[in-house]
């Protein structure tokens, strides 16, 4: 009986990182089509036997929701072809914003994701910062919850910046932001917002001296950038020396680009979890695909991914 292999496959919409992530493993990316009716359906088709295989499919969810229905339908016909085992790696995870009934009459939709994906077919789920890490709760199944940090510190950390300070751009941020300013061994700020509806900000006030500092705004998501940009100006009113951007998930709708061009930003450092739409000169891309094949080797051999998340930096710092 041959051993199980591993083959990682993509998406459409994360094509260039899947491929990427397959070359720091050292295994080509397998073989699979899309095909495309006229009316907009979509089959994915395996071009390769896969049985008995761990079968690893990089896709993130993000809109349209086509790339989600993609993720789902590879999974279904992974499982019919007798995969051994099946990681669905989802850099982004689409609807994690939809994480509880904070209104009458709403849907839990990243609950409602979660169950799609287990009767889907997969056998584990593989992700980066989710918006929410309670979510992680919504699955019976194994989650690997990959972070960020292992990405953005080492680029902090060759910035060289003597009066670092890290700032989240709102309350529900802070745990993130203190984790990573801990290990700088830095001060951190707030910046707490009111919100009249979804995507539009009533107001804001900063919590903690930004005085001659040079600030770090750090978040999970970047959408329209209004949040990002309005916190670093008034960062920047309230004395602050400069202020940057860690955003790991460029969703950038709307006018975000524009808003980030004209904002006071240095520079808004994402990861490749979602394509960029187009180019912008304040905005860097960090690729994490290294990340992601390091943990795709040691769930295939059974070795921990705890080397993968923060809190070991903090203890080997």
């Amino acid at each position: 009986m041959n051993p199980p292999r591993v083959k990682i496959f993509s998406g459409t919409n994360t094509l260039d990182l899947a491929s990427n992530i397959s070359t720091h493993f050292g295994k080509n990316l397998g073989k699979a089509t899309i095909q495309k009716f006229s009316d907009g359906e979509f089959q994915p088709v395996y071009n390769e036997s896969i049985r008995g295989d761990y079968v690893f499919i990089v896709q993130s969810t993000s809109a349209p929701s086509d790339n989600l229905m993609e993720l789902l339908m590879m999974i279904d016909a992974a499982r019919r072809a007798s995969a051994g085992y099946i990681t669905a790696v989802i850099p982004y995870f689409g609807y994690a914003r939809q994480d509880r009934k904070d209104k009458p009459r709403v849907s839990i939709a990243s609950k409602l994701v979660a169950n799609l994906l287990t009767t889907a077919g997969a056998n584990r789920i593989m992700t980066m910062d989710l918006h929410a890490p309670q979510i992680q709760g919504f699955f019976d199944i194994p989650v690997d919850h990959l972070d960020s940090s292992a990405i953005f510190i080492p680029y902090i950390e060759n910035l060289g910046i003597k009066d670092l300070t890290f700032a989240s751009p709102d309350v529900g941020s802070t745990n993130r932001v203190r984790e990573v300013a801990s290990y700088f061994g830095a001060d951190m700020v707030i910046c707490d917002k009111q919100r009249k509806r979804a995507n539009e900000i009533a107001g804001m006030t900063v919590i903690g001296d930004v005085t001659n500092k040079d600030l770090v705004l750090i978040d999970d998501i970047c959408d329209t950038a209004g949040t990002l940009t309005k916190s670093a100006a008034m960062l920047m009113d309230k004395g602050a020396k400069s202020v940057r951007a860690f955003c790991t998930h460029p969703v950038l709708s709307g006018k975000a680009y524009e808003n980030i061009e004209n904002s006071v930003l240095s520079e808004l450092v994402v990861c490749d979890t979602i394509p960029l739409k187009q180019e912008c000169s304040k905005i860097k891309v960090l690729s994490t695909a290294e990340l992601f094949s390091v943990a795709i080797r040691n769930t295939f051999e059974n070795k921990s991914i705890n080397q993968l998340f923060i809190h070991s930096h903090l203890k080997s710092k």
